[in-house]
């Protein structure tokens, strides 16, 4: 009997201890510590700044730069100097200050102004009339089509479908292939996070525009042909500018022209002809 009782009690003691703490994990192989090192977020790289006008010089190239800025605002480049970087995405606020500013600058009113004269000299929108009045309405009209397709296609799209709205210059590689990729941004674009994406802004703000301008072209022609027809024409407009994006570099260097990032490493011209 004392024999139980000493076992049970010796049974009490040792549950009263404290357990004896759990073995350390094992430490991750070194194969897993590089995967993790690896998938650290690349560093993200603000583009070059726009070029000022005051960089211009001369009132001819101040001239040509006022639309050079327009063209180049929405044109960007990876940094290929910086391997594993990324550009740096447009949140909300930054699609909607592009907009604005694609919107409210001289070539805007430039183009709705000269439109206005090609549809008064062929008397579209028939019921606005003639002479100032005429005039005045139709360029309320034009400058109403510009403001609408960068709504759409600058902010309202692009930030439904995270899309970046700028387009991505290829600044490289044989004259065809940057051809290509010009032309094919109609149909592809960048997503904030830098990816390939389809560009939705492109054919849902075209449409969308040419759809809304029916409410203030009374002369406009009603039905899908005649949109259609709209529809292609701007972005085949869209094409033929970012065409001029892709080579805008080239052209200002023939030219001795400034341009967004002319400074940037790897982006001086190699040929001193050139220069």
């Amino acid at each position: 009997m004392a024999l139980l009782a000493a076992v049970a009690w010796s049974g009490v003691v040792r549950a009263q201890e404290s357990p004896a703490p759990p073995p350390h994990p094992p430490a991750p192989p070194a194969s897993f510590k590089e995967e993790i090192e690896k998938n650290v977020a690349a560093p993200c790289v603000e583009p070059p700044p726009l070029v000022r006008l005051e960089d211009y010089d001369g009132p001819l190239k101040k001239i040509v730069g006022t639309f050079a800025r327009k063209l180049e605002r929405k044109s960007v480049h990876h940094p290929h100097y910086k391997p594993g970087a990324i550009l740096c995405s447009l949140d909300a606020k930054g699609k909607f200050v592009l907009f604005v500013h694609d919107t409210f600058e001289p070539v805007t009113f430039l183009a709705a102004g000269f439109n206005a004269g090609l549809d008064q000299a062929e008397n579209q929108d028939p019921t606005f009339g003639q002479g100032g009045a005429g005039y005045g309405k139709r360029f309320g009209a034009n400058f109403a089509d510009q403001a609408s397709f960068k709504f759409f296609k600058d902010f309202m799209y692009p930030s439904i479908f995270s899309e970046d709205p700028r387009y991505y210059r290829l600044a490289h590689g044989s004259g065809g292939r940057r051809l290509l990729h010009a032309v094919e941004h109609v149909f592809l674009a960048h997503h904030d996070n830098g990816k390939r994406m389809f560009n939705f802004s492109e054919l849902l703000g075209t449409t969308s525009a040419v759809v809304l301008s029916n409410v203030y072209h009374p002369g406009n022609e009603r039905g899908f042909a005649p949109a259609a027809e709209l529809v292609g024409y701007s972005i085949i407009i869209d094409v033929g500018f970012d065409v001029l994006r892709e080579f805008w570099p080239e052209i200002s260097r023939k030219f001795r022209l400034p341009f967004r990032g002319e400074h940037e490493p790897g982006n001086h011209d190699s040929n001193p002809a050139t220069k």
